[in-house]
């Protein structure tokens, strides 16, 4: 189950995010589910089309499943999807 706590041992794909703050002002208020995930990059689905934002330097807002959002860095997600997964198992 994920939680606040396990969200950066989970996978991210299918999750609700938003962009809350960015060094980037033009990532702020995107928003929508998440697409794709790279080492670097989310690619969210907007109403506009797909946008990819860098995960350095912003802020997201997840919607975990159940309504319990989470506030996470950016910063802590910048690793390989497949990575930051296995890390779990080492800490």
């Amino acid at each position: 189950m994920i939680t606040a706590q396990t969200l950066l041992w989970h996978e991210l794909i299918g999750l609700a995010v938003s962009v809350v703050k960015a060094g980037n002002p033009a990532y702020v208020g995107i928003s929508g589910p998440i697409m794709d995930e790279t080492r670097n990059m989310l690619v969210i689905l907007t109403p506009s089309g797909t946008k990819r934002v860098e995960k350095k330097g912003c802020v997201f807002l997840f919607t975990l499943p159940g309504g319990v959002r989470a506030e996470v860095d950016g910063s802590a997600l910048v690793a390989r999807p497949e990575k930051r997964i296995s890390m779990r198992n080492k800490r």
